[in-house]
C-alpha cells in the first residue's frame, strides 16, 4: 500500500470520529517512468541486476517507518499496548482492541500494508471492533515498535506468531478467530496460512491483496522491476492451500495500486469455499468504506454467518 492509501485510511478515521488525519505525502508515477521501465531491450535490468544483485528489488514493497502519530485512544476506542515474540526471538508490537459487544463475537487478527507503522491503519479496522468483533493488529518486525529489519520470510513468521500470542488469551475464544489483510497484509497472511494452518482459524479476508510480487514489480516497474524481485512465497501460490478454511476476496474496480486482476487471480486460484466482492470503483483504501459503507456491512453479514455455520 502506497502512502496516499494511509491518508485515505486516516481520513476515513477522520470523517466518522471527528479527529484531523495525520498528513502523508502523496505518491506521483510518471508515465514516461514507467515507459522508461519497460526496458525493451532488456540493458537496464542487466545494470539494475550488477547494481543491486540478483532479487536485490524485494526490499523495495516495504515502506516502513518508526513513527506512531495517533493510537486507538485518540479515537475514543480502549485498547492495550502488547509485545511479543516471533519464532526466531525477535520481539514484535501490537495493540489489542476488545469488542465494543458485550460478548465478542470473535477475534480478529488485522496484518496491514506496506507502508507506515499499523498505527497508519486504524481506520480499515475501527469499525470492527464496533461491529462486535475483537481486533488485534500488530507490526511486522522492522515497522513502528516492533524490532529487528525488514525480510520477506520472517515477515510470514510474524504473522504466525500474532496468531499463536492471541489464541493464547484468557479474554479470546481460540475456536472463534478471522483473519484479516489489507494488500501486503493479505499477502503475508495467505502464505503464512497456507504455510501452517491455524486451529480454530474460521475465516480469511483479503482486501486489494496481490497474488504475485513479480507481477506488481513489473506493474510498477516495468521489466527492469521483474527482473529484481524474486517470487518466492507468492500468495498465489498458497491460496488453494487455504481450503477448506473460507476465503472472502474484496477488491475495487479500479484499484489504482493492486489492478483487480490480481485479486480475480487469486480467487481463481483458491479452492472452496470463496467468496468474492468486487467493489463498484473502488480504490486501493477505500473498498469497504466506500457508499456509506455498503461492503462493511456486505462483509460483516457474511463473517456473522460464517462463523455462526
Amino acid at each position: 500500500m502506497n502512502p496516499r492509501v494511509i491518508s485515505l485510511s486516516l481520513a476515513s478515521l477522520s470523517s466518522v470520529y471527528g479527529q484531523d488525519p495525520v498528513p502523508t505525502p502523496p505518491l506521483e508515477t510518471s508515465q514516461d517512468l514507467r515507459e522508461v521501465l519497460q526496458d525493451r531491450n532488456g540493458d537496464l535490468s542487466s545494470l539494475a541486476t550488477r547494481l543491486l544483485g540478483k532479487n536485490g528489488g524485494n526490499h523495495l514493497f516495504y515502506l516502513p517507518t518508526r513513527d506512531e502519530p495517533t493510537t486507538p485512544a485518540k479515537w475514543g476506542f480502549d485498547y492495550e499496548s502488547l509485545n511479543f515474540k516471533s519464532a526466531d526471538g525477535t520481539s514484535l508490537h501490537g495493540w489489542f482492541l476488545p469488542s465494543r459487544a458485550k460478548k465478542p463475537k470473535g477475534t480478529i487478527v488485522f496484518s496491514h500494508g506496506n507502508a507506515g507503522s499499523m498505527s497508519y491503519h486504524l481506520g480499515f479496522v475501527m469499525w470492527m471492533v464496533e461491529a462486535g468483533y475483537n481486533v488485534m493488529m500488530y507490526d511486522y518486525r522492522g515497522f513502528g515498535k516492533s524490532a529487528g529489519v525488514v525480510d520477506r520470510r520472517g515477515m510470514l513468521d510474524d504473522v504466525k506468531a500474532a496468531f499463536r500470542y492471541v489464541s493464547g488469551r484468557a479474554d479470546v475464544d481460540p475456536n472463534r478467530l478471522v483473519s484479516f489483510g489489507h494488500s501486503l497484509g493479505g499477502a503475508k497472511s495467505i502464505t503464512a496460512l497456507g504455510e501452517t494452518p491455524v486451529p480454530g482459524l474460521r475465516a480469511i479476508i483479503i482486501d486489494g491483496t496481490f497474488s504475485s510480487y513479480q507481477a506488481m514489480a513489473r506493474i510498477v516497474g516495468g521489466e527492469v522491476g521483474a527482473s529484481l524481485v524474486s517470487d518466492e512465497w507468492a500468495p498465489k501460490d498458497f491460496v488453494a492451500k487455504l481450503s477448506p478454511v473460507p476465503l472472502l476476496v474484496v477488491h475495487g474496480t479500479a484499484d489504482e495500486v493492486v489492478p483487480i486482476g490480481q485479486g480475480r487471480a487469486l480467487f481463481q486460484a483458491a479452492r472452496l469455499p470463496k467468496t468474492l466482492f468486487e467493489v463498484e470503483n473502488g480504490h486501493h483504501g477505500d473498498s469497504l468504506s466506500r457508499n456509506n459503507g455498503a461492503y462493511r456491512k456486505k462483509m460483516i453479514t457474511w463473517l456473522d454467518a460464517t462463523l455462526d455455520g
